[in-house]
Formats: structure tokens, sequence, C-alpha cells
């Protein structure tokens, strides 16, 4: 199953007109009411795109003009709502009280796609939280609101892979260490446990080509084996099942060579299981 979050938009059939986005705003009752809405373009293309998927059918073709009303959307809906606090509020909302045994699932593309590929693996109050393109600093800046405040048990924190894609500009190891560190010590103080999943192998992101990402996946990784050693954590190293020999996805594991297909996460899985279990 695809998530639509990557597909190339087309050209449609409706006029090419990006909304215009609402003024910009301060304090108001309810932020996420003031998000600018999904180009019609985008919506059209998603109802075409998903029905070539079910169809078997080729993605409709890609066109420049709509790639730019997307991107322009995309830039929007970042100075609105720079965290994706707005993402899942409602849902939050909606949960039921936690279980004893609620995990948390927070991370970027890779976490969100999962649900989608194995939605049996988040049962038993497993919840996703995975917000594609995103990096520590936003992950952090949400971390109360989609882990904190659903009180689960355990939190499963996997993140860096856009960071070193540089998605929101320049960052540092540093940097990475310091966030990740610090929604562990947000998770210690209030009572939940914390599982630190690694940053995936990947030879090239195909969003940013010219990013050389073998050796930056690999020190973060080594941080973040030593980040749980330091703190008694669990460590959940997908890389070491996952590598194909040569620092990246197989592709039958990641048809793009980053996100995981379900074969991809039916090798995932068993060791997110294990980390789970091993969780005091």
């Amino acid at each position: 199953m695809k998530s639509f979050i990557f597909l190339p938009l087309a050209l449609g059939a409706l006029p090419l007109a990006a909304a215009e986005p609402p003024p910009r705003a301060g304090i108001v009752a309810d932020p996420c009411g003031s998000l600018p809405p999904m180009p019609a373009i985008v919506v059209d293309y998603l109802t075409r795109a998903k029905a070539a998927l079910a169809a078997g059918e080729p993605l409709p073709p890609r066109s420049a003009e709509g790639t730019a009303i997307y991107t322009k959307w995309q830039q929007d809906l970042l100075l609105a709502d720079f965290a994706g606090l707005c993402r899942y509020a409602a849902a939050n909302r909606d949960l039921p009280p936690a279980t004893p045994d609620r995990v948390v699932f927070i991370g970027d593309s890779i976490t969100e796609l999962w649900l989608a590929e194995q939605p049996d693996f988040f049962t038993g109050d497993r919840i996703d939280r995975g917000i594609s393109g995103q990096t520590t600093t936003q992950m952090l800046a949400r971390f109360r609101a989609d882990a904190i405040d659903l009180k689960p048990r355990v939190v499963h924190i996997m993140a860096g892979t856009n960071d070193i894609a540089g998605n929101i500009g320049a960052t540092s190891l540093d940097r990475i260490d310091a966030n990740i560190r610090t929604m562990v010590d947000l998770a210690e103080a209030h009572g939940i446990a914390v599982v630190i999943g690694s940053v995936l192998p990947a030879r090239q992101f195909n969003w940013r080509p010219e990013i050389a990402p073998i050796e930056p996946i690999a020190a973060l990784n080594a941080r973040l084996r030593q980040l749980a050693a330091e703190k008694k954590l669990v460590f959940a190293d997908y890389y070491a099942v996952l590598d194909d020999g040569s620092h990246g996805l197989a592709k039958i594991h990641a048809e793009d060579g980053v996100h995981p297909t379900a074969a991809g996460y039916a090798v995932m899985r068993p060791v997110a299981e294990r980390a789970l279990a091993a969780v005091r």
C-alpha cells in the first residue's frame, strides 16, 4: 500500500489556482482552524491517483505546475504549523483513556507509513504518531502533545533521516543528538519508558540527491546506541536487519531506497516486538 504523501502531483482538469492562505494571525482560539486548505488540484490528483493504484495502473503524469502548487501549499502549511501540532490534534482528543500497555510511536514518514502497511501491528493500544518529512526539531516541538499527553507506558522514537537530508536547513549531529536526548529526558521525567530506533540505511535520498547520507547515518546510529547504553534504554537496531551489505536498502525492502515496503516492515516488526518486550 502506498501513501499519497509521496505521490507526484500532476496537472489535473481543475484550474491551476492555489488557494490563498488566510491572513497571518497571532493568538487565536483554534490555531488549527486557520491552516491553508488543500488546493483543489491536489484533491483532484489524489482522487485520480488512488483510483489508478486500486486498478493497478500507473500514476497520473507529473506536471511542473501541479508540483509548484503543491510545494507552495506545503510551504504555507510549514509556516502555519511548523511542528505539525494540528496533524493529530483531533485524533488525540478522541483517544480513549490509556491502557497500561499503551505505546506511542513518534517519528517521520517511516513511522507514519508503518500503520498503512501493517495496521495489525498497531493494535492493543499502539498509537502511530509519525509525520512525513519531519526532523527531530519538529518532533521535539510536538512531543508533549503527541507523546507525553497520551500517557503511554512506552514511547518509541525513530528519527534523524530528514535532519540528515537537511529538510529544514543545515544542522549537525550534535543538534540531532540534543533533540533526541531532550525527548528522552522529557519522557523519563513523566515516567515513560523509551525505545530508541536506529536510522534506517540509505545510500541516497531521492528528494535530496546531492546529500551523501551513508556516513552521517552511521555516525548518528553510533550516537543513538551510545545514548541507549548510557541511559539504559532499549535500542531497536533496524539498520542491522535491513542493511543490504552496501549501506542501503534492497529494492524488495524499499522501492525508493528510503521508505520500507510491506516486506521491509515485515523485517522491522520482530525487532520492534523484541524491543518492546525488553522494556522493564
